[in-house]
């Protein structure tokens, strides 16, 4: 199943769906037009309380909301479902729909440091050796959950754009509340996959980490998801269970101004989500959406790109276009636009 977070010219607000080829079901509707079918009080109210509020609530309802979403699913498939119910869309045109961040303000967002490529790389290209810790556990930081965006523009301040970088990077959706779980069950928590860019400002980030407290400047101001999130089974085949936990073959790829710059697959994680989980998890409770990314794959950035002189002292500026791809996770696309940086209160 894919899940949407969309709006529309007709409905401008957020709303949440499952993407089918061209078409969303409208989730809120949906549920509406499915309880009274069965006979069950079918007000906006009752069905906010059943099935939760958003994405993130049919996550944390996802006991009662996934078989309801699979019921819509499988009546649509049969020609059994309406256009519209009380005169609301049930069904969109996705040409007609704003696709948003699946999660547009998840309750935290840790990012990984998972591809020893990548790493590796990026300290040769520093003339510092590997650091033996890396293989010792898996490391994250928390990024800012609330600057997170979706498919579209990429707003940016002056200081931004001193050596912007995109990172390819896959990211985990938590399903359930864990605390000190084990590696071997970790996956259990995970409730989906999508795609994260985790836009960063070079010169502020190494400014500031020179401080070694971590980036924060450099990396607060946009992390991108989606386009949408996809449930586990979706990728069944291209998952195999490991005594590490899962590994997902999935291929990734950039592309800026349509040229491909990146090549990688998430099965190269040498840290698993699960042990990144186990990590996380220790001491800490995790919590329904969640959100964990991989950390950049090898040749997933300028920052490695360039000191590889794979590509030349190129960094993104106004005007151009990212995308990202991931098998199965879709292409998450962005343009980089100067913000005018007016003062904003309240």
């Amino acid at each position: 199943m894919k899940l949407v977070t969309f709006r529309t010219q007709a409905s401008p607000s957020e709303r949440h769906g499952i993407l089918e080829g061209d078409r969303i079901i409208d989730l809120e509707t949906g549920f509406r037009w499915l309880e009274k079918d069965q006979g069950r009080a079918a007000d906006r109210a009752a069905v906010v309380e059943r099935y939760g509020q958003g994405l993130l609530g049919f996550i944390e309802h996802a006991e009662q909301a996934r078989p309801a979403a699979d019921e819509l699913q499988r009546r649509a498939g049969e020609g059994k479902l309406p256009e519209a119910h009380e005169g609301s869309p049930l069904r969109v045109r996705a040409s007609e729909a704003t696709l948003l961040s699946p999660l547009p303000r998840p309750p935290s967002m840790r990012d990984g440091y998972a591809f020893r490529q990548h790493v590796e790389t990026a300290r040769r290209n520093r003339g510092v050796e590997m650091i033996p810790e890396f293989d010792l556990f898996p490391v994250f930081y928390f990024t800012n959950h609330q600057a997170v965006i979706g498919p579209g523009e990429l707003r940016v301040l002056p200081k931004h754009l001193e050596r912007l970088d995109f990172e390819l990077e896959a990211a985990i959706v938590i399903g359930k509340r864990g605390r000190n779980v084990p590696a071997a069950r970790a996956d259990e928590l995970i409730f989906g996959l999508t795609i994260m860019n985790d836009f960063s400002a070079r010169v502020l980030q190494m400014e500031e980490m020179k401080l070694s407290l971590g980036p924060a400047k450099g990396k607060d101001f946009a992390t991108a998801l989606g386009p949408y999130l996809c449930t586990l089974d979706e990728l069944t085949a291209q998952t195999t269970r490991t005594d590490k936990g899962n590994v997902f073959d999935l291929g990734m790829r950039a592309f800026v101004n349509d040229v491909q710059v990146s090549l990688g697959n998430v099965k190269d994680m040498n840290w698993t989500f699960a042990q990144i989980l186990e990590r996380a998890s220790y001491g800490v409770t995790l919590f329904p959406g969640d959100v964990i990314g991989s950390g950049t794959c090898g040749t997933g950035c300028f920052l490695e790109l360039n000191g590889s002189k794979i590509t030349k002292d190129q960094w993104l500026r106004p005007g151009d276009r990212i995308a990202l791809e991931i098998d199965g996770l879709g292409r998450l696309e962005h343009t980089v636009v100067l913000d005018d940086g007016a003062c904003v209160i309240g």
